[in-house]
């Protein structure tokens, strides 16, 4: 079985790729979406690499996101409470179709998240 993972290096998803990998005897693909997050990125393939995938893909997607998504979404004045922008949810689109392009090119069985 082969897996891609949205993997951050944080605690969940990190256990979650561990653990996946062994209950299922899978093998582990981690996927990072770059929107931005620079310093989270800083040592993520040798820790997803430590922590048991077979490789990972860290991929550019901040343009798409700025132009498909956030531009959009201040246009549209999607602000929660008035006043805190919806960053992180309106990622998730963008990220599970990113995702869903490795799995094919990868011909994984499934795709798995931490959310």
């Amino acid at each position: 079985m082969k897996i891609v993972l949205a993997y951050s290096g944080g605690l969940d998803t990190s256990v979650l790729l561990s653990w996946i990998k062994e209950k299922y005897d899978a093998e582990m693909i981690a996927f990072c979406a770059d929107i931005g997050q620079e310093e989270e990125l800083h040592g993520l393939e040798k820790k997803a690499i430590k922590t048991g995938a077979s490789k990972i893909y860290i991929d550019n997607l901040q343009e798409e996101f700025a132009k498909d998504f956030i531009y959009p979404m201040i246009r549209a004045g999607a602000i929660y409470e008035g006043q805190y922008f919806l960053g992180t949810s309106i990622a998730r689109p963008l990220i599970a179709k990113r995702m869903v392009e490795i799995a094919k090119k990868e011909k994984a069985d499934a795709i798995a998240h931490g959310a």
